[in-house]
């Protein structure tokens, strides 16, 4: 059983491995490729373009009461 290489224009790339998973993959705009052969198409990027998730840069114990013995009066 041969493995189907598939390409997708936002998902990269994957390989399928039954005929019935390719054929359900491109009816969700999955093509298929030969490995090594050159893109004809150039919508397709070589790499993952997705953004990496910022982090807030509040600490966190920010508005949180906290038990301090050192602000209490004698």
């Amino acid at each position: 059983m041969p493995n189907i290489y598939l390409r997708h224009p936002d998902h990269g790339t994957k390989i399928a491995f039954m005929e019935e998973e390719a054929i359900f993959d491109e009816e969700y705009g999955w093509t298929r490729y030969t490995p090594g052969e050159p893109l004809a198409d150039t919508t397709f990027v070589s790499e993952n373009q997705m953004r990496g998730r910022r982090r807030s840069k509040k600490p966190l114990s920010e508005g949180l009461a906290t038990d301090d013995d050192s602000k209490r009066p004698d």
